[in-house]
């Protein structure tokens, strides 16, 4: 059975005579809720224009009658559409077509027809003159490798991608079960900007045994990962064109963040022995800030020396400067025990460490950790606030959790030793490719490095074993002069033996290919 809701003038609504023109048809024998469809009906009249701005409708009760409905269908059809923009509704005058409706508030301009019809005014877009500023247009030419902003499945050697085939999956669903289950307003309500209190002390605590950073709880403020720490750190202690050192190569999303600071980069020469602090202040001897990797130095794996360490806090010391110290995955260790964390031999207050359980949890929970001085906890913890006031709340209990009950340092520990296996089957599948991927196993971390023949582009590299459906970013782009030979960066830890061993014999396939069309000299021909 259909029920007809017609209208001759627009001005009111009701029924007439077979030949007005239909204004709302309701299907009895649809699926589809009577107020909804009333809802429709209504809304398609007005946005169409036969029912025009400041048009008073029936009372509820009336339409009601009129098409057979309950007062209550009709009053929840009106409601949406009052909630919505489209109708007004006054106590006692009644309820009418709205003057201004959303479309017109969010779209095109609506001018009237000469009939009382709503239609669209079609404008020629005028974009603006100046769309970003200098800031903008230096981070939005930033590039980051491949990899980084994408949901796809990672597939081998995507780098940064931890074992998430071995996280125990069902200990943080218990966990996070048990706090769903007890979660109180506390957990659901805004939280401290510094983070959940019962982590930051559980952080500390780890903290000091596993990596010897001396800190109490206070001193540790929560963050979305170590990239947020980078982007506080660099706006709260630099100034635009302020000089700052950076691992030559190093790590890009460092260097992204001091292209948004607006900071003069001053890239430092790495070698076994890390960051290189003689040459440092050679070229700037009064830069405001180092950032180093001293545990596993990104990307090329050296350790940075107790000398090394020494020196570059005597130098930010006489200098009255920051080292931002990013200890990303020191705790996955291949050669005795994880170095200690280079924060535990600062006496004056100049090391802001920074860590994150993106390589150790999972990626996806967004969650790390920034220790900050006491003189600098009240300006961060203001910085963390302007930003995105905190992290949730219950994922951070759950990670408390997690902690505490010693599951994370149980999970550390067998990916050591899952890792070390899954490097030695990658080592050995590039094996036969010596005369084109130097491997040598690395001392700590998630990735190696495969070295090319000299004069062999990594770019280029990198492109073909793409095309033939294999991730090994470049070297390249992690260094902001020319190198002197290429590199590809291969990730091990997120992969299976099955994965690695496969996609190890396809790499090396494609690379020897490539090297073979591009300099035949290097495979000896």
């Amino acid at each position: 059975m259909t029920r007809t809701l017609k209208v001759n003038t627009g001005i009111r609504a009701r029924r007439t005579s077979d030949a007005a023109e239909p204004l709302v048809l309701l299907d009895a024998r649809s699926t589809q809720p009577l107020y909804r469809q009333l809802y429709d009906g209504l809304r398609q009249a007005i946005i169409g224009g036969r029912l025009r701005p400041g048009a008073r409708l029936p009372a509820a009760r009336a339409l009601g009658n009129d098409l057979s409905l309950s007062r209550n269908t009709v009053e929840q059809a009106y409601e949406q559409l009052h909630a919505e923009g489209y109708l007004d509704r006054h106590s006692r005058r009644g309820t009418f077509v709205s003057l201004t409706t959303p479309e017109q508030t969010l779209d095109a301009p609506l001018a009237l027809h000469p009939r009382g019809r709503a239609v669209c005014r079609t404008l020629t877009p005028s974009p603006p003159r100046r769309v970003l500023s200098a800031r903008g247009r230096a981070i939005a030419s930033i590039g980051l490798p491949a990899g980084v902003n994408t949901s796809d499945p990672p597939r081998a050697f995507r780098p940064g991608v931890p074992a998430l085939d071995a996280f125990p999956m069902s200990v943080w669903a218990r966990l996070s079960a048990r706090h769903w289950r007890r979660a109180s307003r506390r957990h659901l309500a805004y939280g401290h900007s510094a983070g959940y209190q019962p982590l930051r002390e559980a952080i500390a605590q780890h903290l000091a045994a596993a990596r010897g950073v001396r800190c109490t709880a206070d001193q540790v403020i929560v963050v979305g990962g170590s990239q947020q720490a980078l982007a506080l750190a660099t706006r709260l202690l630099l100034d635009p064109g302020d000089p700052v050192w950076m691992e030559e190569p190093g790590y890009v999303g460092a260097r992204a963040a001091f292209v948004a600071s607006e900071a003069t980069m001053v890239p430092v020469p790495v070698d076994d022995d890390g960051l290189d602090v003689d040459a440092g202040e050679r070229l700037a001897p009064h830069a405001r800030l180092a950032f180093v990797t001293p545990s596993h130095q990104h990307p090329l794996g050296a350790a940075m020396s107790v000398r090394r360490r020494l020196a570059l806090l005597d130098w930010a010391r006489r200098a009255d400067a920051w080292i931002l110290e990013d200890d990303y995955d020191s705790e996955i260790r291949y050669e005795g025990r994880p170095l200690p964390a280079m924060q535990g031999l600062d006496d004056d207050g100049r090391v802001i460490y920074i860590g994150t359980f993106s390589k150790t949890v999972f990626p996806a929970l967004r969650l790390g950790y920034v220790v900050v001085p006491p003189s600098l906890v009240d300006a961060f913890v203001t910085a963390r606030l302007i930003v995105d006031r905190h992290s949730s709340v219950l994922e951070q209990a759950i990670l408390t959790d997690f902690i505490a009950e010693g599951h994370y340092a149980r999970h550390v520990r067998r990916m050591r030793t899952l890792y070390a296996e899954r490097q030695n089957v990658l080592v050995e599948m590039l094996g036969p490719f010596g005369d084109v991927l130097d491997v040598q196993p690395a001392r700590a971390g998630l990735n190696l490095l495969a070295w090319l023949p000299a004069g062999i582009d990594d770019r280029e590299i990198a492109m073909a074993a793409h095309h033939a459906g294999v991730e090994a970013p470049p070297l390249s782009p992690f260094a902001q002069l020319p190198l002197s030979r290429g590199a590809l960066i291969l990730n091990f830890s997120g992969y299976d033996a099955f994965a690695i061993r496969t996609t190890a014999a396809r790499l090396g396939a494609v690379v020897r290919d490539t090297v073979a069309r591009k300099s035949p000299r290097a495979l000896g021909a």
